[in-house]
């Protein structure tokens, strides 16, 4: 039997088995179907003491419903995903980035396209939290990544209402709307400049989150060549293929790298604005491409029309990450092209100070 009393601002629910939880969670919906954490005081306080905030401190406001979003709440959703105190800092500064106007949290979240959020972590907190971006880096690599992805997910649910059939109007949705996150490989070989000093500025010493609207990840393999133009060739035809099939719009695209191929950069001396500028000038498609993919009926005069992947070479997103061995590569598509940027930010940025 549950009874209710209040905590901080959020209400405390007391049952009388920890296995009630679970169902009595479920029940609300207010899972992503999977066993929760219990958000006990204890828990709350020591995630909301480790990041230094009150719990009504204002995160930002959800656009469409104006809900305030706090850390109280944040945190909340936090533990249920299994997220540690230390975890806390990663999570507030990606919700911050979900919240910023420029990343339209409604449209990815309510289309039927199926987006997820992307979540990626630069910087010397990576470390500190234990977070690995080789092997596996999108399954479960390490706990940090699986739980902070997941409270993203959580925190769309319950404080954004982004529910399936509701809000999420996903035709089908991906894996990542599970969790999607992912920690760049900063020390691996060839190292290249991490993304959030890259889009930042800064030093080695700052730790940020960028936060992408993104469909699924689409695998490539190259083992044929140690040619970066003949490596990138093949990420540029799954980017292409991905227009075709999917939305011929430009926008933010991501592709991982892993140390195998960089090795390859390495030594021919190309930079992430090397990749980022020969990716740029390749990936495009005409109109009437379209008809090859059986969508010939939009093609009717304008067969010559040229479209680009990238608006410019700074839409796409070179991350350091996989596992040492492997010739593969990861290229991941943006959600309905430019309606959705994405947004780096440091972690600590105070949005209400």
């Amino acid at each position: 039997m549950a009874t209710e009393t209040r905590l901080l601002g959020s209400r405390r629910i007391s049952l009388d088995d920890p296995a009630d939880a679970q169902e009595y969670f479920h029940s609300r919906g207010w899972t992503d179907g999977l066993p929760v954490v219990p958000p006990t005081t204890a828990a709350v306080e020591a995630a909301l003491d480790w990041v230094g905030m009150p719990p009504d401190q204002l995160i930002g406001i959800e656009p469409v419903r104006q809900r305030a979003i706090t850390a109280e709440k944040v945190a909340v959703n936090a533990v249920m995903a299994g997220c540690l105190p230390m975890h806390l800092p990663v999570v507030i500064t990606a919700v911050t980035g979900m919240l910023h106007p420029d990343f339209e949290v409604h449209g990815p979240t309510a289309s039927t396209g199926g987006s997820a959020i992307l979540c990626i972590v630069n910087g010397p907190i990576r470390r500190e939290l234990g977070m690995d971006g080789t092997f596996n880096v999108l399954g479960q690599s390490d706990r940090a990544t699986s739980c902070i992805g997941r409270a993203l997910r959580l925190i769309l649910i319950n404080l954004f209402d982004v529910r399936p059939g509701g809000i999420d109007r996903s035709t089908f949705g991906h894996p990542g709307k599970f969790s999607y996150c992912l920690a760049e490989d900063e020390e691996g070989g060839a190292p290249w400049l991490p993304l959030g000093l890259e889009r930042l500025g800064g030093d080695a010493d700052m730790s940020s989150v960028t936060v992408m609207a993104a469909m699924g990840p689409r695998q490539i393999m190259n083992e044929w060549t140690t040619d970066p133009g003949e490596i990138l060739d093949t990420f540029v035809a799954e980017i292409k293929a991905n227009m075709l099939h999917y939305s011929i719009w430009h926008g933010y695209y991501a592709i991982c790298v892993p140390s195998q191929l960089r090795e390859h950069f390495h030594r021919a001396g190309w930079s992430k604005a090397d990749v980022r500028s020969y990716v740029y000038e390749r990936a495009f498609v005409h109109r009437r491409q379209w008809a090859d993919v059986g969508k010939g009926s939009v093609v009717a005069d304008r067969g010559d029309w040229e479209y680009r992947a990238l608006r410019d070479p700074d839409h796409l997103l070179v991350l350091s990450a996989g596992g040492p061995a492997g010739g593969f590569g990861i290229v991941i598509p943006p959600w309905l092209g430019h309606k959705s940027k994405a947004v780096t930010t440091p972690v600590g940025a105070c949005v209400d100070c």
